[in-house]
């Protein structure tokens, strides 16, 4: 049966901004971004990476895509996508995946809109164009400047000035995705031919990163943009300090410890509990009340741990548990490798800078005061409802 295919270029070299297509964006690797843009819109059949580079083949296979070894002759400045995306298809073929239409989907654009990338897919699929690309509207007027510095008017006649009610618009790449029909890219050798036609994309997407202050806008945009409602993982990991508690501790006169805790974290622990969510407490710290809480909850706690991420890889395997459908929950530096690590970084309002600036989500419960509730929700919310009986209540508390 002909296939849609998403194709991902992600070479593993880059000079702008190195090691680009492995840059996390709200807590998100770009090409796992492309990935996850591809599978929601809804069209498409497979999703592949083609890359030179081990690191971001992993990543794409942990992300659900399959991968094409991208020949380093291929993968260097001067190769073009196209020679990519013909590599890609002739191994497909090779595979025996007859792909009919192929959706050329780029990294480097982290806010990938999935509705008008299958609005794409649909317009070739229908023959209504024969190739397409993604675009916004545009009214600027735009002008080139020639060997001595003077302007020329390119789209509008420099002597005329009309309103913007009263221009043509014309459309500017955003460089998200192309959609060609497999079999004439192929004797076109080039993304655009035959009945070309554009799909708008919402203005705030339009955002490829090229540079380094590139990465940095979508960074803070993506706090405006990606606003999930819904964590879907297989697993949560928090820290202990600052996310079960209110990074506080209260000491007595023979040196005991005590800290502060929500009811609400535990009815939220127990309620992932019920549907089979495992829950992993990890701590570098060594205390006597992070284990009788945990044994409250019924939960798994590692602590004295000093190479977090290790230990949370260690765990996940383990469990036989993708990092990618793993949400961290997190507060302080010494959590950045885990955040770094897993699908779902999550962070406290209250987290330090850097925290923030890596996680994918910031929940709106501070630490010790409901912020493991607001994650258990979230990732309730991405299964079907189920309720607790009055019994199960009360012992979660």
């Amino acid at each position: 049966m002909s296939e849609v295919v998403a194709i991902i270029p992600a070479r593993g070299g880059s000079k702008g901004v190195p090691r680009k297509n492995l840059r996390r964006v709200g807590g998100v690797p770009l090409v796992a971004r492309a990935i996850a843009a591809a599978r929601r819109s809804g069209v498409v059949d497979r999703v592949v990476v083609t890359t030179d580079d081990p690191e971001i083949a992993a990543v794409a296979r942990e992300w659900g895509a399959e991968v094409v070894d991208r020949p380093s002759e291929l993968a260097g400045d001067t190769a073009s996508s196209e020679s990519a995306l013909l590599h890609a298809l002739d191994e497909l073929s090779a595979r025996g995946i007859d792909v009919e239409t192929v959706a050329f989907v780029q990294a480097t654009s982290p806010f990938i809109d999935a509705a008008a990338l299958g609005e794409g897919v649909r317009a070739v699929r229908e023959r209504i164009f024969d190739s397409a690309f993604a675009a916004i509207e545009t009214y600027g007027f735009l002008w080139s400047r020639d060997a001595a510095s003077h302007a020329h008017a390119l789209n509008h006649d420099a002597a005329h000035r009309p309103r913007r009610q009263d221009r043509e618009p014309h459309f500017l790449e955003t460089g998200a995705f192309y959609i060609v029909d497999a079999e004439e890219f192929r004797l076109a050798q080039h993304r655009f031919f035959g009945r070309i036609g554009v799909i708008e994309v919402p203005e705030a997407t339009a955002i490829e990163i090229d540079t380094p202050s590139e990465l940095e806008r979508a960074r803070a945009l993506a706090r405006l943009i990606d606003v999930p409602e819904q964590i879907d993982v297989d697993a949560v990991v928090t820290d202990f300090d600052g996310v079960h508690t209110d990074d506080t501790v209260s000491v007595d006169e023979t040196g005991r410890e005590a800290v502060r805790v929500s009811r609400s974290d535990g009815m939220g622990v127990a309620l992932l509990r019920r549907r089979g969510i495992p829950f992993l407490i990890l701590s570098t710290e060594t205390n006597p009340v992070v284990s009788a809480r945990a044994r409250k909850l019924g939960v798994e706690v590692l602590q004295g741990v000093d190479d977090k991420a290790a230990a949370l890889a260690a765990w996940a395997e383990a469990a036989g548990i993708p990092l990618s459908r793993i949400a961290y929950l997190g507060n302080d530096v010494n959590d950045l490798a885990c955040l770094e690590l897993v699908g779902w970084p999550v962070a406290v309002p209250e987290a330090h800078p850097l925290v923030l600036a890596a996680a994918r989500v910031v929940v709106e419960r501070p630490g010790g005061a409901g912020a493991v509730r607001a994650l258990a929700d979230r990732v309730l919310a991405a299964r079907a409802p189920e309720a607790l009986s009055a019994p199960e209540q009360r012992s979660a508390r």
